[in-house]
């Protein structure tokens, strides 16, 4: 799989853990050139290092900063003169029902899973749009496809990532430029750590059960990248085989 890999230029959010985390190592083996993009530089540089990925490839990030995003993808180009494909992965998912009036989860959600989507295109669209190629990469989830009773707000930050992804690959098309949406079901992360009621964090482990290794979203990423620059993979989803919904 390494073919269509090798030698691109990646940037990828929310690196320092689970899907992120996972990504990088696979690309890394694959061959491709990363610059990794976190609130805990402490572990992304951990990892960086472990993964020798050279100097300045990691960039301390909260991509609720559209500066930092910014200064992450300015930071891959400065390295290596283009970007290629951007992942915007940095997500969380502190679910509850709405009647408990969560408002600060909301808002960290809205500005995680959308803004923090909006801000990597942002960052990452001028350039490929010069370059004439390029591959955004945004994940959505299973939520983004069904909502469920205690999730809307979660279900409705992965469905505005769909709607958004679908825009934008309708818009890049003379820029010849690829779109990519990832739905992951329940994958092994720290997702579920996110969630702040203790009630319904017990009920998001016990379903979490039957999560699924996080090198399985990894994979899903790498099959999209390593097609040949006329297929355009715009969507997958996937769960564990034994998740029902």
């Amino acid at each position: 799989m390494t073919e269509g890999i090798s030698g691109k230029v990646v940037v990828i959010t929310g690196a320092s853990s689970g899907l992120g985390e996972a990504t990088a190592r696979r690309l890394a083996n694959d061959g491709a050139k990363l610059v990794l993009g976190a609130r805990r530089v402490d572990r992304l540089e951990a990892l960086a290092a472990e993964l020798d990925l050279g100097e300045g490839a990691v960039v301390q990030t909260d991509v609720t900063n559209a500066t930092q995003v910014q200064a992450l993808v300015d930071r891959a180009v400065e390295l290596h003169g283009r970007i290629d494909v951007i992942v915007n992965n940095a997500g969380l998912m502190p679910v509850s029902p709405l009647e408990r009036g969560k408002i600060a989860d909301w808002d960290r959600m809205i500005d995680v899973n959308i803004k923090g989507v909006l801000y990597g295109i942002a960052a990452a669209l001028p350039r490929m749009k010069a370059q004439k190629s390029g591959h955004i990469i945004n994940v959505s989830s299973v939520a983004g496809h069904k909502v469920r009773a205690g999730n809307a707000v979660y279900a409705a930050t992965k469905t505005a990532v769909r709607v958004i992804s679908e825009g934008l690959r309708q818009e890049v098309k003379p820029y010849n430029i690829r779109t990519t949406i990832v739905s992951p079901g329940a994958v092994a992360t720290e997702l579920a750590d996110s969630v702040t009621e203790p009630d319904v964090a017990m009920g998001v482990r016990e379903i979490y059960k039957i999560a699924i290794p996080s090198d399985s979203f990894a994979r899903m990423v790498a099959f999209a990248i390593s097609q040949p620059e006329d297929v355009d993979i715009n969507e997958i989803l996937f769960r564990p085989t034994a998740q029902e919904v």
